[in-house]
Order: structure tokens, then C-alpha cells, then sequence
């Protein structure tokens, strides 16, 4: 079958690979019509995440299932399905507490809980940008999809992206009528926008320099700060009368930067400190990893990121971080895209076959103007 390839830095393949198949008695083969390239696969393109050459790419996932295993008895041949990035196995302790982006089964590495699809240290599962993607534990992990394809590119934001933004707003303690800040206007960040809005935020200001993406921060109701502009801080500060928000979102990661280009790993997280209120709540969805070799600050090198944490414990604000547990959010989500509540799919900028990922990688990855979201169709 056909699949990306990670060759090297900033360097990928379409080539065939050995055929995804069933290994599992609780195995299902699917045949994958929608992949995305999703953000954080930009740092594994980059050489930042020591990725194996040879790793195939590709953790948003959807298509219809070719093959189940004889241990498989809720999903058939034929269902159109939602893979959620986490593989997870649905009975140990962190599955049963709703924590599956933490399954303690799945990945045999030592030292790491969750496991996904093509990703760094995130166990041996390729990924499904691909004809085909091997699922395990397959009655637990696939959301099952009306037939068809109406709303294709609304529901392929199910396996990451829409759950991960929620997340985001629901680990900064969200109540309705809150303001809210997010720092970060890719894909993550304008979903974790979009979920504020549905969850029923009073403001929501979206911090970044690109004008695409800010522009669709302003189609959804959400106002766009220019951080090239000025201090985000100072911005948000002013257009709230000096109040600050109630919530943040850090939809951004370790590999942070100014308007220069110059990395810094604390920015967005400092920029949230000030911004929110007084015992008010911080949700961090962006990446951070244990270590990065390549990061430009010492401290950032063994994963110590130096932040304003006096100011964060003087202000009693909280924080949640982690990857999302999509099983959490994404059939809540499906049926709210299914009652014209959600529209997740307003990010989409490009769908191009399979063959043309290398390019399209190269575009996203150098936020070439209206490259805010690519879906890759295998079957194109």
C-alpha cells in the first residue's frame, strides 16, 4: 500500500510499504478516505521530535472499515468510522477513568503512558496517512459515522483536533459566560476557539500574527490579536478595561516564537499568567516534550521550560495539561456537527491526493498564506 514516509528532516516520501492488516483477534482494518496533517506533526517533520526514519505518518484518521478480527463483534465491515489518535486498550485504570490519551497497556515504552498513530515515542502503531490503517482494540476505540459522505470534512476533525480544543477550554475550568484567551491560531487553537463559542463564551480573543489565521478567528465571532502588532498582553488588557480574561488556552507548544522567529518556550504560557484573572484557569494543549536537543535555550534541552510560575501562584490560578482523550468529546461532538451546531470544517484550506504530501507538508510547515488546514485523500 501507498503511505508517508519520514525520510529525514523536512524530508518525506509516498512509497509503498507492507500492507496494513489484521494481527489482533481485536483488530479492524480500515480503508482510510480522510487523513489531515495535523500541527504537531510539524515537529516530527522538523527533526524535533526523534522520529524514526521510516515512520509512516498520520494521526487524524477516518475511512470505512474493510476487516475486523474475530475477537470484533460491535463494529463491522463497512461502518464508516472516526479513529481517535489515542490507541487505547479501554480497560486499565486510565481508560476506566475516562483518561484514555494515558492508556498504561498500550505502549511498551518504558516510562511513557498513551499511545497513537505515527507519532515519536508514542508506540510501534503506523500511522494512517495511508491506503490503510491497522486499528487495535477496534469495538472500543472507533466512533461509528453515519453512512456516505456527507460532512467528510467535518467529522475528520473528530480524531484530534475538535477534541483537543475542547480539552483545551474544559482543562482551563470553563464556565459559560467566561472570556476567554487562546494562544495560537492553527488548527488546534481556532478549534479550541470554535468549542468556546459552542460551550457558550462571552469573548474570545485569538492570539497570532498570521493574517489567514486570523482572519478566520474573525469569521467565527472570535477577535484576532496581531502579536506582530504589539503586546498580546497589553492588547487583551485594553479591550477588556484592564479586567483580563477569565480562562487561556495554550494551543501552541514548546517551539513558541516571537514575531521575529526567535523561539521561546515560556512566551505563550507568561502571556497567559498575566492575561488571566485572579484564581482564574490556564489549559495547556499544545506540545511539550521531556527534551528537545535542538532547542536554542539550555533549560528547554532537558524539558525545563523557565516560566513565570511566581506570578501564576501569586494570582492562585490553575492549570490542566495533557493530550486529550478523545473518546471524552468526539460522539457529543459528531452529533452537535449532525445538528448544525458545529461546523469544524471552516479551517479546511486544502484536500489533496496522498501523493501530493510532501508538498503540502512543505507548505503548511512554512504557514504559506491559506494553508490553515490540509486533508489528504488516499484514494484521489
Amino acid at each position: 500500500m501507498k503511505a508517508v514516509v519520514y525520510q529525514g528532516d523536512r524530508t518525506l516520501s509516498v512509497m509503498d510499504v507492507p500492507d496494513a492488516s489484521i494481527e489482533e483477534p481485536t483488530d479492524a482494518l480500515v480503508r482510510i478516505t480522510t487523513t489531515n496533517i495535523c500541527g504537531s506533526d510539524l515537529h516530527m517533520y522538523e527533526g524535533r521530535a526523534g522520529v524514526d526514519e521510516g515512520t509512516v505518518f498520520g494521526h487524524e484518521n477516518m475511512g470505512v472499515v474493510e476487516e475486523v478480527g474475530p475477537g470484533v463483534t460491535r463494529v463491522k465491515k463497512g461502518d464508516r468510522v472516526s479513529v481517535p489518535f489515542n490507541v487505547a486498550c479501554g480497560s486499565c485504570r486510565s481508560c476506566n477513568e475516562g483518561w484514555t490519551s494515558f492508556c498504561e497497556r498500550t505502549n511498551p515504552q518504558e516510562g511513557m503512558q498513551g499511545a497513537a498513530y505515527g507519532y515519536a515515542n508514542m508506540g510501534p502503531y503506523r500511522g494512517g496517512q495511508a491506503d490503510y490503517l491497522r486499528v487495535p482494540y477496534a469495538d472500543f476505540n472507533l466512533l461509528t459515522l453515519p453512512p456516505g459522505d456527507e460532512h467528510e470534512t467535518d467529522f475528520t476533525m473528530l480524531s484530534d483536533i475538535f477534541p483537543t480544543g475542547w480539552h483545551g477550554v474544559a482543562l482551563s475550568g470553563f464556565r459559560a459566560g467566561d472570556r476567554v484567551a487562546i494562544m495560537g491560531a492553527g488548527p488546534v487553537g481556532l478549534m479550541a476557539a470554535h468549542s468556546a463559542r459552542i460551550m457558550g463564551a462571552q469573548e474570545v480573543f485569538v492570539v497570532d500574527q498570521h493574517p489567514d489565521r486570523l482572519r478566520l478567528a474573525r469569521e467565527i465571532d472570535c477577535t484576532p490579536v496581531d502579536f506582530s502588532a504589539g503586546d498580546p498582553v497589553q492588547q487583551i488588557m485594553d479591550a477588556t478595561g484592564g479586567k483580563g480574561v477569565d480562562r487561556g488556552v495554550e494551543a501552541v507548544g514548546w517551539q513558541a516564537h516571537d514575531s521575529t522567529g526567535d523561539e521561546h518556550p515560556e512566551l505563550t504560557i507568561d502571556n497567559l499568567v498575566q492575561v488571566v484573572k485572579v484564581h482564574g484557569g490556564i489549559g495547556v494543549v499544545g506540545v511539550f516534550v521531556p527534551k528537545d536537543p535542538d532547542s536554542p535555550g539550555v533549560g528547554a534541552k532537558e524539558g525545563r521550560i523557565g516560566w513565570d510560575y511566581g506570578t501564576f501562584f501569586t494570582k492562585g490560578q490553575q492549570m490542566g495539561t495533557g493530550q486529550a482523550p478523545v473518546k471524552r468529546y468526539n460522539r457529543m461532538q459528531r452529533d452537535l456537527i449532525l445538528d448544525g451546531r458545529a461546523a469544524p470544517s471552516f479551517i479546511v484550506s486544502h484536500e489533496v491526493p496522498l501523493a501530493e504530501a510532501p508538498d503540502a507538508y512543505d507548505h503548511f510547515d512554512r504557514r504559506d498564506d491559506g494553508w490553515t488546514k490540509v486533508l489528504l485523500k488516499p484514494s484521489a
